[in-house]
């Protein structure tokens, strides 16, 4: 995909993000993470239920994409839309390394994500793309509150859910992502399934 065909799209998906609380609970939580060696892809996601593991899933893909700032989503949609699809159980959310709505285009990566897979999700990154931090955590970009920061997290909404509702769910705790996070990492060391 080219550079302006990405960029269209981001624009397009965008537009179809639901900023609101759009699920009847929240029990089961995946998190999704990748780690990579060159161009190889590790990508695992873990579903838990309160704090017991439910099911996971581990991925090893050749990466299509380069790293582009502001468009990760090229990089690690097809690595996570593979391992999500290996999860036999159903799950409630999504939580996603990368950002949501907190992006220069408002569709970071757990916007194409939640779109695309029709799951409430949230973004949590671990470093700021754009915004500025306000003195209560919020984090405004052309005047709109769109992320959050806690810790050394960026929160922002990814698809069907508030970002109030993604705030409280990561305060909560951020396991299943810790946990994926873990077991990407581990995949590389071992080079894969």
């Amino acid at each position: 995909m080219k550079y302006g065909d990405a960029v269209r799209l981001q624009k397009e998906i965008a537009g179809k993000v639901v900023a609101y609380d759009d699920f009847s609970e929240i029990k089961r939580i995946c998190g999704v993470d990748v780690a990579y060696d060159g161009n190889i892809a590790y990508c695992s996601a873990l579903v838990m239920e309160k704090n017991q593991i439910i099911e996971t899933a581990d991925n090893k893909t050749r990466v299509t994409h380069p790293y582009i700032p502001g468009l990760l989503m090229l990089r690690e949609a097809e690595p996570i839309f593979q391992t999500v699809r290996m999860l036999k159980d159903d799950y409630d959310l999504l939580l996603i390394d990368g950002h949501g709505l907190l992006h220069p285009r408002r569709c970071g990566l757990a916007c194409y994500v939640g779109v695309t897979l029709d799951k409430p999700a949230i973004g949590v990154a671990k470093s700021r793309l754009c915004g500025t931090v306000q003195p209560d955590g919020f984090v405004e970009l052309g005047g709109q509150a769109l992320g959050y920061l806690l810790g050394r997290l960026y929160i922002s909404v990814g698809h069907r859910i508030s970002l109030k509702t993604a705030i409280e769910i990561v305060k909560l705790g951020t396991e299943p992502l810790r946990l994926a996070d873990a077991n990407s990492k581990a995949q590389k060391r071992r080079k894969g399934l």
